[in-house]
C-alpha cells in the first residue's frame, strides 16, 4: 500500500511517469533520470537513480558510521560514500521521495562533493 501512495503522489505533484512494482516504485523524470524508490518503512529505505552513464543511490544501511548523516549516506557517481544532502530517516516516506525527485529535476548527480 506504501508504495500504491507514494506513487498517487508523485502522479498528483510532479512531472513524471510513474511504474508500481512489487516492492518499488519507478520514477521517470522528463531530464532522462531514471529512479528506483524502495521504502521498507520510514527509516529504511533505498534511491537508486541513473542519468545517462552515471548511477547513484541513497540508501540507509548502518554501514558508514564516520559520516554526519549516519546511518543514511549516498553513493557517489565515482563510487564514494558520502554523508547524504537529501533524505532524513524518519520523516515521511513522501517528504524524501519529493525532496528528492525535485532535486534530481535540477541537480542528478547532485553536486556532491566528498564528505
Amino acid at each position: 500500500m506504501l508504495h500504491l501512495h507514494l506513487k498517487e503522489q508523485i502522479e498528483g505533484e510532479l512531472d513524471a511517469v510513474v511504474e508500481l512494482h512489487q516492492d518499488a516504485l519507478l520514477v521517470h523524470l522528463p531530464n532522462g533520470v531514471s529512479a528506483e524508490l524502495r521504502f521498507l518503512d520510514e527509516a529504511q529505505y533505498s534511491f537508486n537513480w541513473r542519468w545517462g552513464d552515471a548511477e547513484l543511490r541513497i540508501d540507509t544501511a548502518p554501514l558508514h558510521p564516520e559520516l554526519a548523516t549516519f546511518p543514511n549516506h549516498l553513493h557517489g557517481v565515482d563510487g564514494q560514500v558520502l554523508a547524504d544532502p537529501v533524505s532524513m530517516p524518519g520523516q515521511t516516506p513522501w517528504e524524501n521521495a519529493n525532496r528528492l525527485l525535485k532535486l534530481l529535476q535540477q541537480n542528478p548527480l547532485l553536486d556532491a562533493e566528498p564528505a
